[in-house]
């Protein structure tokens, strides 16, 4: 058994998200969004290194040691399974492993809006599921995969980095592809599935140009696309894809989002009332008439608006979405009030004065 195995033992009978290792300090364990160091003593340099190198392949090591980072799925000998990043910084070797659990999440368990459901229908188009590192995109993705799964005939290509949940086909057949394992970048693996006869194409991120031009011009000729980004909301995300392409696209980028981008997710994690969980939150973006000429006439600011109107439609903005789980008392609302954007609409609910700003009183 590899000795790291050991820490990460202890991270799962914590109920921990994440195990942190790092020279300098001891192990951390993520709890419920909170990083907490477990009782083991400061790391060394030589020695964290002994320990990942055991679970790294020859390949690897070799990455490694020439200066890159690391990213692959590992299987502890408890049957335990993470997502890991291997890094150098200063100090010497440190590593992140999430916890993947073994069985998919289903979009009831994951209490998201009946909308999201029914996005899953579409044959065409783009799906973009955004929101910062660590706020639960990949499990929203599994969850839709596996709804699609479950209840359509199709053929659904998954291109991850590295590769999350296992999905086993049932109604539909799933291809599971590995940046860096199977393929070179994402923007190939798109070219590629595109002669494989896809139906739903999963791209992990889309991190560059080419990526997002290869998965726009998939999501144009037939294919329903999902994909994320590290945005944090529904404009933020249009004006990424927008400024993420060459300056002479810049037209035709706004057209396909208004002709083609079916939706966009943005999520984030926000404390159960025990503090003992944490229960996504989301604020959802339909393409409309009206979004569509916002983006047209490079008006997307105004896209709030219409999120905050559009709430029969099934669209609603993160504040109402963190307002409505207050209310019923799904969330802590002293964690909901660190997300807010308008933090006045959260204070009255506040329970630990000590999260609200302090102002100063200017003496006269």
């Amino acid at each position: 058994m590899a000795r790291i195995d050991a820490f990460l033992k202890l991270g799962l009978a914590q109920g921990c998200s994440d195990i942190h290792l790092a020279v300098g300090v001891p192990p951390m364990l993520r709890m419920h969004g909170d990083l907490m160091p477990i009782k083991f003593r400061d790391l060394g340099d030589t020695e964290l290194e002994g320990y990942v190198g055991e679970i790294l392949t020859p390949t690897q090591s070799k990455r490694l040691k020439g200066g890159s980072d690391l990213d692959f799925a590992y299987v502890s000998e408890d049957g335990g399974r993470f997502r890991v990043n291997v890094f150098r910084k200063e100090t010497g070797v440190g590593a992140t492993f999430r916890f993947i659990p073994g069985s998919i999440p289903t979009l009831e368990s994951l209490d998201l809006p009946a909308v999201v459901r029914t996005l899953c229908s579409h044959h065409q188009g783009m799906i973009l599921v955004t929101g910062s590192t660590g706020t639960g995109k990949s499990t929203t993705l599994a969850a839709m995969i596996d709804h699609l799964n479950n209840t359509q005939n199709c053929n659904i290509i998954s291109l991850e980095d590295p590769i999350e949940f296992i999905h086993r086909s049932k109604q539909s057949q799933i291809i599971q592809r590995e940046l860096g394992t199977h393929l070179p970048s994402f923007a190939e693996g798109i070219r590629a599935a595109l002669r494989e006869d896809p139906d739903v194409i999963l791209v992990g991120e889309l991190r560059d140009a080419e990526t997002i031009q290869m998965a726009m011009t998939a999501a144009e000729t037939g294919h329903l696309v999902l994909g994320t980004l590290h945005t944090t909301g529904a404009v933020k995300t249009i004006d990424r894809v927008i400024d993420g392409l060459p300056g002479d696209m810049r037209e035709q980028s706004k057209s396909f989002l208004a002709q083609s981008l079916n939706a966009v997710i943005t999520q984030t994690l926000v404390r159960t009332p025990d503090g003992r969980g944490r229960r996504a939150v989301v604020e959802i973006m339909l393409m409309t008439r009206a979004i569509a000429k916002l983006i047209m006439t490079d008006q997307t600011h105004q896209i709030a608006a219409q999120l905050q109107t559009g709430r029969d439609l099934g669209m609603q903005m993160m504040d109402q979405a963190l307002m409505d789980a207050i209310q019923k008392k799904q969330i802590d609302p002293d964690d909901a009030f660190r997300f807010a954007a308008d933090k006045s609409l959260f204070q009255r609910f506040v329970t630990d004065k000590s999260v609200l700003p302090k102002f100063e009183v200017s003496e006269s």
